[in-house]
């Protein structure tokens, strides 16, 4: 073979290589693409979870019940422990808490708080929401609880006690980066809702940008400059929170809840590789929940007539709803379209308690149900004895009732006393 014809025949075997080499890329971006068109949204991150707060439904999911360090994102818990005594009433934002020496020793994002120095319970909350002071958490512990020990005891007992299955905790703060500090993208979204919708006005201090605090030392007072860890609060239309965290085992993390038109989102985002790629996922999970999302409120104000109550010393019993109803549609239901339905309970007796079902509205659309509200009884209804008709039969003698009925009060007070759940009411009268 000549010289030419080699340098043909090589020249061809690369083309082809080539060719082969570029269609088996082209496949594999197909491919790619084929399989990211199942899901709704493109998360990079490896753990990611998207919740409608008021509702608590679940509108994507990526290996939401993995087990990760959380980072920082653990103070959402303490946040939500300090807004409980709060609530009870045994914290006040006003009162002073006093920073330890273990409270000053930790690392990591801090606000240099001084051993022996004081800060107000509102000024804490806002060095931990705002800038994520470990210092900060540690003193709110210990104000709470005595320790930290003490105080990361109550945050184990809260999770449990709102089910999450997957998270433990052995700071208050996120700082430890061990093995044993863990919980899921799914529990965080859980404890960021508890906190949210039952202490909204945590709100009002994670969505703060940049504020000033002031230091009181034995050395003198500065001001210390307290900017948002979250740059979605600016950097995104209607996010109010929620909190940030990063080490280097958890990698980059946030809890980001964003409000629009009575919707609220929560975004959680875990193990992002860097920062930009946990703001650019909690992003895209919210322009998807916002997108994809529409909601009903029922807020069940209207007054509902009485319950007729059978047996009992009264004749009737008030009733209201249970609460509000909500649905989230994400199919593009016209929510207009929505019926509901009350059913009350037939031949109610007595006795009631308060918060007794009494009946149930029912909510649908197009005849398919989408869920209910209970009725429930407003007052306390006690079971008539004896006593309480011979009363009753007398009062309705005195009052004439027989001239509405066209007879006599003697026949009223007797069809009232035949009518009753008594031992009497069966025995035969004895004649004189």
């Amino acid at each position: 073979m000549g010289i030419c014809k080699k340098i043909i025949f090589i020249m061809i075997m690369a083309a082809g290589m080539f060719l082969f080499s570029m269609s088996s890329v082209m496949a594999k971006e197909t491919e790619e693409k084929e399989n990211a068109g199942d899901e709704p949204v493109a998360v990079e991150a490896p753990a990611a979870i998207l919740m409608e707060a008021s509702t608590g439904e679940i509108l994507y999911e990526k290996n939401s019940d993995e087990q990760r360090s959380p980072a920082s994102i653990t103070k959402i818990m303490t946040l939500l422990l300090i807004f409980e005594e709060l609530e009870k009433g045994t914290l006040t934002l006003e009162e002073e808490a006093v920073t330890s020496a273990h409270a000053k020793s930790m690392g990591g994002s801090q606000v240099f708080l001084e051993e022996g120095e004081k800060q107000t319970v509102e000024t804490l909350i806002k060095c931990i929401v705002v800038a994520s002071g470990n210092d900060a958490s540690v003193v709110m512990a210990e104000h709470i609880a005595g320790s930290e020990t003490e105080f990361v005891k109550r945050m184990n007992q809260r999770a449990k006690e709102l089910g999450l299955e997957h998270t433990v905790f052995e700071d208050c703060c996120g700082l430890t980066d061990s093995d044993g500090h863990y919980t899921t993208a799914h529990d965080v979204a859980v404890i960021s809702r508890e906190l949210v919708t039952r202490h909204p006005q945590v709100l009002t201090y994670s969505s703060i940008w940049m504020e000033n605090i002031t230091h009181v030392t034995n050395q003198g007072s500065k001001e210390f400059g307290l900017t948002n860890t979250n740059k979605l609060i600016r950097g995104y239309d209607g996010c109010v929170g929620l909190k940030t965290g990063s080490t280097s085992k958890a990698k980059f993390c946030v809890s980001a809840v964003a409000s629009r038109d009575d919707i609220t989102l929560i975004s959680v985002i875990m193990g992002a590789p860097d920062t930009k790629t946990r703001f650019r996922d909690a992003s895209a999970l919210l322009n998807y929940g916002f997108g994809n999302c529409s909601l009903y409120v029922d807020e069940n104000k209207e007054k509902l007539s009485p319950v007729p109550i059978s047996g009992a010393i009264e004749n009737e019993a008030g009733c209201g709803f249970a609460g509000e109803f909500r649905y989230l549609d994400t199919k593009g239901a016209n929510l207009s379209e929505v019926k509901k339905e009350i059913s009350m309970d037939q031949d109610v007796k007595a006795p009631v308690k308060k918060g007794d079902k009494a009946g149930s509205a029912v909510y649908s659309i197009d005849g398919k149900e989408i869920g209910s509200v209970d009725i429930i009884f407003t007052e306390n209804v006690e079971k008539a004895k004896y006593l309480d008709y011979l009363k009753k039969a007398f009062r309705l003698y005195l009052q004439g009732g027989s001239e509405k009925a066209g007879g006599t009060g003697q026949e009223t007070a007797s069809s009232f006393y035949n009518g009753m759940d008594s031992p009497f009411r069966h025995h035969e009268a004895i004649s004189p």
